[in-house]
């Protein structure tokens, strides 16, 4: 079969199948997800083997230290996937969910339920969780699902798209729900941006720049756009010292491959002198300080810091430094640099820390807490198909309830319009 006819065959086949999700019960969807879940710890080797060799094949291509990270699989992590999918079960049902509703004098009664999208496209790169994350949460949300994963984790994302698979046939669902192009062909990516015969009604890129770019350039419908972390922490002058030292090794170092790693840490003048030698004890000998000249006076290990590093997603152990005057001074940094994702002050003063809330226009803005929180998990959501960083539809993690739209159902009693 000709790509053309399999891409086109695959957006029929999600189209039908959302259609026959659409109507499943809360009960039927929860059992799908719980079976998927039973099946991803059944087929735990057989995925651990499948991702052993897309590492050695992502090795010998060097692929980087963070996307090697992104990729890898073991027995943890196959136990949080699992995991994950049985949060998402666990969830509110979000369909038919009535947002509001009220009476007109004339006796209409009107409803706002939440309904399905239809079928989700998803590109991404690198994370074979994001297989099983994105098939979770659009079954949840009573959606079919095209997914397309990174050529780096084909044999990984096979072997879970295998397993989920298998948990929908087990519940009675169509196994079509969860769609996975079976190529590495980059021509399937276009077909998918062109909507696939106008079967995908959202596509969501989670992946670098120029990914999300080309999907927002040359998408035919509409697009969920997740992009970079530029996220920064910063350091206000009333802050605990050691609460804030403690935050800031977490948001760099827990783990520096994912999208809410902190980049850049920014600290006001009046406390350069005790923060910046406490940060560099803590976290020198395993972070690479790129600081600005006001930030090297402080640091003995740091080096110079670019102008291109403040614009730079290291997903490294990496750390930008830079001092700033004021709060105000520390709100145009990011302004200018960051990417609306999230970002974070470390403060005593509520005051302060209110004006930086307020005023950051990040999907997530923290206060006293580790910009690593940016996770749909942490948010109650169960798992996320992605950080969406633009202002419409979404914002922050996507979780099933995101994955909806609505309709009005109006009630009457024979009413007729004069």
């Amino acid at each position: 079969m000709s790509l053309d006819l399999e891409m086109a065959e695959l957006g029929r086949a999600a189209q039908n199948a959302g259609a026959q999700l659409r109507l499943a019960d809360e009960d039927t969807r929860n059992s799908a997800l719980q079976a998927m879940a039973k099946q991803v710890r059944l087929a735990a080797e057989s995925i651990l083997s499948a991702n052993a060799a897309d590492m050695e094949a992502a090795a010998e291509k060097g692929l980087s230290a963070p996307l090697l990270d992104r990729l890898k699989l073991d027995a943890d992590r196959i136990e949080g996937i699992a995991q994950g999918l049985e949060a998402i079960a666990a969830l509110p049902d979000p369909i038919g969910a009535v947002e509001t509703e009220w009476t007109q004098p004339n006796g209409l009664h009107f409803s706002k339920v939440r309904v399905p999208l239809g079928v989700i496209g998803m590109i991404y790169e690198s994370r074979p969780n994001v297989t099983a994350d994105a098939g979770g949460l659009c079954v949840k949300s009573g959606n079919a699902c095209v997914l397309r994963g990174g050529s780096e984790s084909l044999r990984s994302n096979h072997a879970l798209h295998t397993a989920l698979q298998a948990g929908l046939r087990g519940a009675g669902l169509p196994e079509t729900a969860i769609n996975l192009v079976p190529t590495t062909d980059r021509a399937a990516v276009g077909h998918m941006l062109d909507g696939l015969n106008a079967t995908i009604d959202l596509i969501i890129p989670r992946g670098g720049k120029s990914l999300v770019s080309r999907v927002q350039k040359d998408a035919r419908v509409p697009v969920l756009a997740h992009e970079d972390g530029l996220n920064h922490s910063y350091v206000h002058k009333s802050a605990d010292i050691s609460l804030a030292v403690k935050v800031i090794e977490n948001a760099k170092l827990r783990r520096t491959s994912v999208c809410g790693s902190t980049e850049t840490v920014l600290v006001d003048k009046d406390i350069t002198a005790d923060f910046l030698p406490a940060l560099e004890t803590a976290i020198g000998s395993k972070c690479e300080l790129r600081a600005d000249t006001q930030a090297a006076v402080h640091l003995t290990s740091a080096v110079a810091a670019t102008p291109e590093d403040f614009d730079t997603e290291h997903l490294a152990p990496i750390l930008n430094v830079a001092v700033v005057e004021n709060i105000e001074a520390a709100l145009s940094h990011i302004d200018r640099y960051g990417s609306g994702h999230t970002d974070a002050i470390l403060a005593q003063d509520n005051a302060a820390a209110k004006i930086f809330l307020d005023r950051v226009d990040s999907a997530i803005v923290l206060h006293n807490a580790s910009t690593q929180y940016a996770d749909g998990g942490e948010f109650g959501f169960g798992a996320e198909i992605g950080i969406a960083t633009g202002r419409i539809h979404a914002r922050g993690p996507v979780g099933a309830q995101h994955l909806t739209s609505y309709k009005y159902q109006v009630r009457g009693t024979g009413q007729v319009r004069p």
